[in-house]
């Protein structure tokens, strides 16, 4: 027998005595947490009263479960954008031991291999990272569990927020761990889910103007983040497969062990889970309901518009063969919104108007939403009163109750509670809606508001109400049980429907106006032609602003608030531009997938289309229609003591005065950078090089010079103001010349028409002719674009002035 040499015995002994130690150290979770209080449930947990630290028991190791990150209390500002209920980061996750430590992995869901082959499963793993979320301290063990320190990573910033604010330029901030702690009112287990919440302070300098806008100190923003982590869903939900023209979302995964002859990426629709009691039936109960909860803090009468309007969608699901299958409650008092268990809808409010949208908690394995969240902006009903009030002027005693325009603020609200949480059952926007007679609650509604005879504010049909028909035909395809036919042949029926009934599906990149080429897929518009509804909607901004006055605030109020009523009355166009705009030079296609019958293909616009919707952009450009009446420039005083200019004021040059040049200025420069888009212009020119059945690039721009350039100008302000235009219009061309974004061959057309009108203007100029004002003028333009045209650069003595903000309405 070989002996052991006498110091390698000696450290032996050492070593055992050292692990025999460590090993006594690690207490028995009973030992460990005798004095803490219990919460027993998926994961359960400890909290320890002494030290202010939780601890969780993890009991299933390499198990996936979804781990949910929010934001309870918010910063309040719409321009940070970390509000009230926000969802965060939703990981499948899974806890995994190295020694003395606990790792939390997030799983890389997007590349897969769906096979039976566990080594190619692997090799997918070993081939794309995966993130460690944090590691934790090992306490205290069992036979079956391990106990671990969840404080630190439940007191970190896994919501951003320190990133958000640096982003915005709001200064650099840190948690504070002093001023931070566990929140243990809202923190709690229960059998399918373990919710964790702790209130946060961020310590930070050089806080910016949102910060301290919205803060009680600005130098400690104090929030709560919460964590869920929760079971996931059992294997009886069947996914839906996605179609670009169905009306959903895609939740996509790229698997690599699909046959050579099928495409890598599967794509499923978001949707909750639904199922009839009775498939066999036409119209049946379903097992389980959808049940959406009202944030008890609404008030009325908002509070039953948003219950109204969420409420609509149990309409669509009868249409789908359901009884009712969407319920809509009131949360309960002791009820936590960000318990994944709750679909909740709740109220948000901010400094400043801004968007609402709806969000969810989504098995990215499946497709399935575990939970709908609704976050609705609390000031957007007041916005719309606003306009409301603006247009119709309705305060003739100055003490009336505007019960008709409260009543159609009201309408939008029930439609935005409608829309938003139509995302939350996976919906996406279709912003073709609306052309089909507002076949749509994911479209934008812009109010449909007309004068009567007798000169009255007719708001009856301000907004629609109720499920469209394409709401139907989306619930139909993504909820409809199937079970006891054939769901392919099926949703291939119902998206034949959907044509048979002439409806439209285009959604948020092809909707947007700068560069955007689809004529019907538009945002905050209205009517099956943009151009004409232009024209209707110039003609009710203008009596509105002939009448626009001390009848459109109440007594008491000062008269420098006018200020911020005109603002969206006069841009009260803006949005139909951007619809009409999107003809020119436009495109007519849908989201086509070949299936045997001839394809639509991309249908460009037609060219007598298009030429009526420039001759309707045009008319905004005309002094006309830009000039402020006297009537409103001689009422609006400088700001009351006690006010201040807002976000929502008008900015100008002329100091504290109401600046009458400013609106017509910004007014102008939004119709000319839309029509004159690089993307369109480039557009334009390629469409007439292959046909001259299409309207083309030269008969834009000489129609635009004739009228901008070629006009006898007037007198006073609307001769000012054709002067603003006429310099707005020479920089637009002369930035089409000098961009990179702007194909050569049409920067030699703009080039051509500024050297035009250089030389015209340097002669006019010097004729005497004209007054002194408009050959000043006219000198004055055709140097700037002289210079332009001899150095490539445009003078930079001059800048536009911003547009006021507008979406969302």
């Amino acid at each position: 027998m070989q002996k052991i040499p006498l110091l390698r015995y000696l450290l032996l002994a050492v070593l055992l005595t050292m692990i025999t130690q460590a090993h006594a150290a690690i207490k028995s979770i009973n030992d460990f947490t005798e004095k803490m209080t219990h919460f027993s449930g998926y994961f359960s947990f400890y909290y320890d009263t002494e030290n202010g630290k939780v601890y969780v028991e993890v009991d299933k190791l390499t198990q996936p479960f979804l781990l949910q990150q929010s934001l309870p209390y918010g910063v309040g500002s719409n321009d940070i954008g970390l509000d009230r209920g926000q969802l965060g980061n939703t990981h499948l996750v899974q806890f995994e031991r190295f020694g003395d430590k606990v790792m939390l992995r997030a799983l890389n869901t997007y590349y897969r291999a769906n096979t039976t082959n566990v080594a190619e499963q692997q090799s997918i793993k070993e081939a794309f990272a995966s993130s460690i979320l944090a590691g934790f301290d090992v306490v205290a063990q069992s036979d079956s569990a391990t106990l671990i320190d969840y404080t630190p990573y439940l007191l970190s910033d896994v919501h951003g927020v320190t990133r958000s604010l640096a982003a915005r330029g709001q200064g650099s901030f840190n948690v504070d761990a002093n001023r931070s702690a566990v929140y243990l009112t809202r923190s709690n287990a229960f059998p399918e889910n373990t919710e964790l919440e702790a209130v946060l302070t961020f310590q930070g300098s050089n806080p910016g103007k949102y910060v301290r806008q919205v803060s009680a100190h600005p130098y400690a923003l104090t929030v709560h983040m919460h964590h869920s982590l929760i079971k996931l869903p059992d294997d009886n939900y069947t996914p839906r497969k996605f179609h670009p023209q169905a009306g959903f979302w895609s939740i996509e995964h790229k698997d690599y062990a699909a046959p050579l002859d099928e495409t890598m990426y599967v794509r499923y629709i978001p949707r909750h889970r639904l199922a009839k009691k009775d498939p066999s039936l036409p119209v049946s109960e379903p097992v389980e309901p959808i049940v959406y909860y009202l944030d008890p803090g609404v008030p009325e009468p908002v509070k039953t518009a948003l219950i109204d309007g969420a409420k609509w969608w149990n309409d669509a699901f009868t249409a789908a063969g359901y009884k009712n299958a969407f319920i809509v409650k009131v949360l309960p008092d002791d009820a936590d919104p960000m318990d994944v268990r709750y679909n909740v809808i709740q109220w948000v409010h901010r400094a400043t108007r801004g968007w609402s949208y709806g969000s969810s908690v989504i098995d990215p394995r499946t497709g399935e939403i575990i939970k709908g969240h609704v976050t609705l902006g609390s000031l957007r009903v007041r916005q719309d009163i606003l306009l409301a009030e603006a247009l119709a002027a309705p305060y003739l005693e100055g003490n009336e109750v505007a019960t008709r325009l409260h009543a159609m603020a009201l309408d939008r609200i029930r439609q935005l509670s409608a829309h938003e949480v139509g995302h939350t059952l996976g919906i996406s926007h279709n912003f073709a809606a609306s052309v089909g007679d507002r076949a749509s609650v994911m479209d934008y509604p812009h109010p449909l508001l007309s004068f009567n005879e007798h000169g009255k504010l007719d708001v009856s049909r301000g907004y629609a109400s109720g499920m469209g028909v394409w709401d139907t035909q989306v619930v139909k395809y993504g909820y409809s049980d199937f079970s006891n036919q054939d769901e392919t042949k099926q949703l291939a029926a119902i998206l034949a429907e959907n044509k048979s009934k002439g409806l439209e599906f285009i959604s948020d990149s092809d909707a947007r106006a700068q560069g955007g080429a689809h004529p019907t897929g538009h945002l905050w518009d209205n009517g099956s032609s943009p151009s004409d509804e232009l024209m209707r909607v110039l003609a009710v901004r203008k009596q509105a602003l002939a009448s626009f006055g001390i009848h459109n605030i109440k007594t008491g109020t000062a008269l420098s608030q006018l200020e911020e009523m005109l603002v969206p009355l006069y841009l009260f166009h803006r949005y139909q531009v951007e619809a009409a705009v999107k003809l020119v030079a436009g495109v007519n296609y849908e989201y086509e997938v070949r299936n045997g019958s001839q394809p639509k293909g991309a249908q460009v616009v037609a060219k007598q289309t298009q030429q009526l919707a420039v001759n309707a952009l045009l008319e905004t450009l005309k002094a006309d229609n830009l000039v402020l009446p006297e009537s409103i420039l001689s009422l609006i005083p400088p700001k009351a003591y006690g006010e201040s200019k807002s976000r929502e004021s008008i900015v100008g040059r002329t100091g504290l005065t109401l600046d009458a040049m400013a609106l017509p200025e910004v007014a102008a420069t939004h119709s000319l950078s839309l029509l004159f888009n690089s993307q369109r212009v480039n557009r334009l020119a390629q469409q007439h090089a292959r046909s001259d059945a299409f309207y083309g690039l030269d008969a834009l721009i000489a129609q635009t010079y004739q009228q901008i350039f070629e006009q006898k100008m007037g007198d006073g302000l609307a001769g000012k103001i054709t002067q603003r235009v006429q310099l707005l219009t020479a920089k637009q061309f002369a930035d089409l010349v000098a961009s990179d974004e702007v194909d050569p061959e049409v920067q030699a057309q703009f080039r051509y028409y500024l050297a035009k009108l250089a030389k015209s203007y340097q002669q006019e100029s010097m004729l005497g002719s004209a007054s002194v004002g408009n050959s000043a003028f006219k000198q004055f333009l055709s140097e700037q674009v002289s210079q332009f045209l001899d150095t490539g650069k445009w003078p930079d003595n001059f800048k536009a002035l911003p547009m006021p903000p507008g979406s969302p309405i």
